[in-house]
């Protein structure tokens, strides 16, 4: 292993980064065994690391193998998201433990969750490339050159699904504002 550092000390530097990536890839379902996944096939694929790239590259690669193999057998599973919006499974189950901390008013709070949920619903229906780019680029503030690098694309294939991405993000954004007004196109 080329890194001076132990695995202990990869895991402590990048482990928000990969539970954050995986969040926002995937959701936070299964995300702690997915994260630990991650870690796994670090620990394992260390030996063989030859530095050519740093580390959180790798690192980003794997989590973002990882999140793929997860999405591709959620929808084979064909699997809803819970969300606020939905009724509450059970007697235990209460909404302030579904809610954040409450920084903020409650209407700030379901605004902004509501728009994360729809954030997320959009993100779901894009290509696992462009949510990929997505979330690499603006979540993560990744350059092209890392995000090209981690995913191996060359750097204006990530800058066509950039631009894809984001086009179809704000066309569906377009379109809930229009079907909010009750205009329809």
């Amino acid at each position: 292993m080329p890194t001076s550092l132990t695995f202990e000390q990869i895991v402590a530097q990048h482990q928000h980064m990969v539970f954050r990536t995986l969040a926002r890839l995937i959701g936070q379902h299964n995300l702690e065994d997915l994260a630990q996944d991650v870690f796994l096939r670090l620990y394992r694929a260390l030996p063989n690391f030859r530095g050519e790239a740093q580390i959180s590259t790798y690192l980003y690669r794997i989590t973002v193998n990882v999140a793929q193999n997860e999405w591709q057998r959620r929808r084979r599973e064909d699997r809803t998201h819970i969300s606020l919006s939905e009724p509450l499974s059970n007697e235990d189950d209460i909404w302030e433990n579904r809610l954040p901390h409450p920084a903020a008013n409650a209407l700030t709070q379901l605004e902004d969750a509501e728009f994360a949920q729809f954030l997320d619903h959009h993100l779901q229906q894009l290509s696992l490339t462009e949510r990929t780019v997505l979330v690499l680029f603006h979540q993560e503030d990744q350059t092209y050159e890392q995000i090209a690098q981690t995913l191996t694309l060359p750097i204006n294939t990530v800058r066509t699904h950039l631009h894809r991405g984001r086009k179809r993000l704000r066309n569906a954004l377009a379109a809930a504002a229009l079907e909010s007004t009750g205009v329809t196109v």
